[in-house]
């Protein structure tokens, strides 16, 4: 998968900006609040039309604009293909190749990404939402269907949250209209936790097999999914959704008195662990930083393995934060598979000689200018 050119309208601070990105890593340097996150983020919201940054999108459209337009073209295994999305304040609109996509969902996986910002160590030591945002997003980008459940389990989720808070489900129609929302909870809510297993199973895989390599055989790290109720792996789906259900009835009376669902995806978590200690709790600050860098460079694994193709890489300002050894292992890891863009506030950092093929990218108050 390669990125070949790549344009803003009204995004944020750029008014408008045409960059042709024909390198294996393009580098785009500047001091900082200048806008070299944005452009990231905007390779990033091509992908996944949603920002790693804010939940509201009306932040990525430009001051005193209704709208912000993004256009990539991307070189794939198949051919070429062209993405349009545009956001307006009532939503947005996205096209593969000039047809506009029904579905969002039908939209992401067109380009995939793994970004890598100093905030993702939340992933390792933040909340358990932190987490399971990050197993949606990454799950979405190789199996759309799974944004649909998603989707679908939420709607459900806050009709039920609002239900118990009214206290339905104590009279005779309460009873039954929490029994539907009960079925349709556990249906959608067994789809998501039988990918998330799966996919974290994965992961393991491929992080277990980096950490080694960053650590030089030194530690050890296993990824444990923490679902709110006994899970097992290989239970066929009627089987779970009977468990999902056995479980909602017997928390039931706890959760009219609080007015939430105990139960489901909504409350899962994931956790890591370095040679069985709990990074979370007792890892050192080091640890926890490479435990999130490995399930980064393991996530470009994973989506090559499920769609044939390696991602985009985007490092946001990231390289100065490693030491030497973790910045040539992340190099040697990206040179010759992933292209890669990298923002820095200078170049230092970045190691030019070890790189094939580089461009450098001027940022300074919503401009772009290309050096040699």
């Amino acid at each position: 998968m390669f990125l070949t050119k790549f344009s803003l309208q009204h995004y944020r601070n750029y008014e408008q900006v045409e960059l042709s990105t024909n390198s294996n890593v393009n580098i785009f340097v500047g001091p900082n609040a200048q806008g070299k996150t944005n452009l990231l983020e905007a390779i990033y919201v091509m992908a996944l039309t949603k920002s790693h940054r804010t939940h509201q999108d009306k932040e990525l459209i430009g001051w005193n604009s209704e709208q912000a337009f993004l256009h990539a073209e991307v070189n794939k295994k198949y051919g070429p293909c062209k993405l349009d999305l545009q956001i307006t304040q009532k939503g947005k609109k996205a096209k593969i190749n000039g047809l506009e996509q029904r579905k969002l969902s039908n939209f992401i996986g067109a380009m995939n990404v793994v970004m890598f910002a100093p905030e993702d160590l939340e992933i390792v030591k933040g909340a358990p939402g932190g987490r399971r945002r990050f197993l949606d997003m990454e799950i979405g980008q190789v199996q759309p269907s799974y944004l649909y459940d998603l989707s679908q389990y939420q709607k459900i989720l806050q009709q039920r949250n609002h239900g118990l808070k009214q206290s339905i489900g104590s009279g005779q129609a309460g009873e039954a209209l929490l029994a539907v929302w009960n079925e349709q909870l556990a249906q959608y809510g067994v789809k998501i936790m039988k990918k998330r297993q799966s996919f974290i199973k994965k992961l393991q895989h491929w992080a277990e097999t980096i950490h080694k390599g960053i650590t030089n055989d030194q530690e050890s790290l296993t990824i444990r999914y923490a679902p709110s109720f006994e899970f097992p792996e290989n239970e066929d789906e009627s089987v779970l959704f009977s468990q999902f259900m056995i479980k909602l009835s017997q928390v039931k009376d706890q959760e009219l008195r609080r007015g939430i669902t105990l139960v489901g995806p909504h409350r899962d978590d994931l956790l890591f662990f370095i040679n069985e200690k709990e990074v979370q709790t007792y890892g050192s600050q080091g640890q926890q930083r490479t435990t999130a860098l490995s399930l980064k460079l393991a996530e470009i694994e994973l989506i090559h393995g499920e769609v044939g193709e390696y991602p985009l890489l985007l490092l946001d300002d990231v390289l100065s934060e490693l030491d030497e050894y973790r910045q040539t292992q992340l190099i040697r890891t990206f040179q010759r598979k992933v292209q890669t863009f990298i923002t820095t506030t200078g170049l230092e950092s970045v190691h030019l000689d070890k790189l094939d093929d580089a461009s450098v990218f001027h940022v300074l108050e919503g401009k772009v200018s290309s050096r040699s």
